[in-house]
């Protein structure tokens, strides 16, 4: 999953990037509020960490226009990250479009519970899960069972996993794959995503996922 974190103090959103890593989201951080529309225009972000004291275009009116934005763009769930904790700054924020409202500082543990809860609620709105075959993988409770057992896999494991099953019958090259693993700046290895691959042919079998040649990587048909 990808998020886009918003967030201009230095400190903070380096700890808040590194520890949404570990917790196996890819994470974009922008420290200027003028930078979201074009990063919301070119990838697709699952959940919008935001706060309201942005430089460039503040957060309010980054929330203001995603919300004026069509579908699917202008329904991506945001969680406001904020110093201003005044019963009306909360009201303010969630009467803009915010879908939780965090006030710093805040607990890293309940950040991550926070965005679990959204997508959860978010799901209930649609299927969470994935289905090709004997395999079931469910986006919002990040499983995956073959055959009804469950399946450990990494968390880049299921990323990749997760984008294939997303776009059954197309063939998605190494760059979408490494897109949806990691964010910018993250430093990635020639042979990331072929290292996956073979780790999730040897769990789900050996004909589950395709190569074409010079093209990437596909599910075979189930």
């Amino acid at each position: 999953m990808r998020i886009l974190l918003l967030e201009d103090d230095r400190s903070l959103g380096s700890s808040l990037q590194s520890w949404l890593q570990l917790d196996g989201y890819a994470v974009d951080w922008l420290q200027r509020g003028d930078q979201a529309a074009a990063a919301l225009a070119t990838h697709d972000y699952q959940c919008v960490l935001l706060d309201r004291g942005l430089p460039g275009l503040e957060g309010d009116a980054v929330l203001a226009a995603l919300r004026q934005r069509g579908a699917p763009a202008g329904l991506v769930p945001v969680i406001v990250i904020t110093a201003r904790d005044t019963l009306h700054d909360r009201v303010q924020g969630l009467d803009l479009g915010a879908d939780d409202y965090l006030v710093k500082p805040f607990d890293l543990e309940e950040l991550s519970a926070r965005i679990r809860a959204l997508l959860r609620r978010e799901a209930r709105q649609g299927s969470t899960e994935l289905r090709h075959g004997a395999v079931v993988l469910d986006t919002a409770a990040k499983r995956v069972l073959l055959d009804g057992a469950p399946l450990a896999l990494t968390a880049r494991e299921f990323a990749v996993l997760r984008a294939l099953m997303r776009r059954p019958g197309q063939i998605l090259s190494r760059a979408q794959l490494e897109e949806a693993l990691y964010g910018w700046g993250e430093e990635v290895e020639s042979n990331t995503i072929e290292v996956h691959i073979y780790n999730l042919r040897k769990k789900l079998g050996s004909g589950f996922i395709t190569t074409v040649r010079n093209q990437g990587y596909g599910l075979a048909a189930a």
